[in-house]
Order: structure tokens, then C-alpha cells, then sequence
């Protein structure tokens, strides 16, 4: 995968001011007040700068933090921890591994039953890939991963 995925510049010229800000300069976009904090739709979300699979709708919940957050990343290579000392804390910050972009932060703090762990992600370092479009898109192989999901929300309806 590392030859698929890669920081693509062309990609970075194209990001919004909040995207560069966020991805390239490791700022936080605002609480409740960006895009995919309340999305439900089913899909995967991928880094916005190298389009490497990153997380699925399946694995996020509402944690009521007011940015996406998932319980485990959708391949785990391409998700790489880092301790953080900035702000006066001790956090661990969470980068794309093939994009190094700055993706947020994970906490131990999330759904017990899932591992523990919240990832709380910054919705500017994200792409939605809406289960429909996973195949032409070339996200097919993770059809798979979200079937389950898909059957579950129509018996929950």
C-alpha cells in the first residue's frame, strides 16, 4: 500500500484553509462545527491529502465531543501514534502514516466494550467515500468491512 498512498503536493495545493491548517500545521478545527462530526451515512473516511483508508462509518460513535470519533482505524497501518507535549498536556496524536498528515488525537476514554479507544479525528484532515462509491472510487475491498453494518442498520430501523 505504501506506493499507492503517498503526501501528494498537488493534493496540498488543492486543500482549503482549514484543511492546510489542520493537516500540514497539526491545529484543531472547532468543536461541533465541522463536517463530519454528526454524519451517519455509511462509507470509509480517507486522508485528504494521500486518499489512504483511514477509518469506517462503522466504528464511529457519538461521544458528544463534537468532532468524528472512532474506536479503532479502519487499517492500522496507515494510522501512526506520536506523543504530543504541546498545550501544556500530555496527548498522543494521531498522523496518517503514508500522508503524515495530523489527523487529532486518540483518548483512552472511549466505548469499553470496543477497546477503550476514542479516536477523536478533525474532520478537515477527512474524505467521505460513500458506501456506493467505494467501488468506482477503488475502495471496493471495503464493501466487505461495512456489509454487516448496512444488515444491522435496517434491522435497527
Amino acid at each position: 500500500m505504501t506506493e499507492r498512498y503517498h503526501k501528494d503536493p498537488g493534493a496540498i495545493s488543492q486543500l482549503t484553509p482549514r484543511q492546510r491548517e489542520v493537516t500540514q500545521q497539526g491545529a484543531t478545527e472547532p468543536a461541533f462545527d465541522n463536517e463530519f462530526w454528526d454524519k451517519k451515512e455509511a462509507g470509509i473516511y480517507v486522508d485528504v491529502v494521500s486518499g489512504e483508508p483511514l477509518f469506517a462509518s462503522k466504528q464511529k460513535f457519538d461521544s458528544g465531543c463534537g468532532w468524528p470519533s472512532f474506536t479503532v482505524p479502519l487499517e492500522s497501518g496507515n494510522v501512526v501514534e506520536h506523543e504530543d507535549r504541546s498545550h501544556g498536556m500530555v496527548r498522543t496524536e494521531v498522523r496518517s502514516a503514508h500522508g503524515d498528515s495530523h489527523l487529532g488525537h486518540v483518548f483512552n476514554d472511549g466505548p469499553v466494550e470496543e477497546g477503550g479507544r476514542r479516536y477523536c479525528i478533525n474532520s478537515a484532515a477527512l474524505r467521505f467515500v460513500p458506501y456506493e462509491d467505494l467501488e468506482a472510487e477503488g475502495y471496493g475491498e471495503y464493501r466487505q468491512v461495512l456489509d454487516g453494518h448496512l444488515e444491522q442498520e435496517d434491522v435497527d430501523q
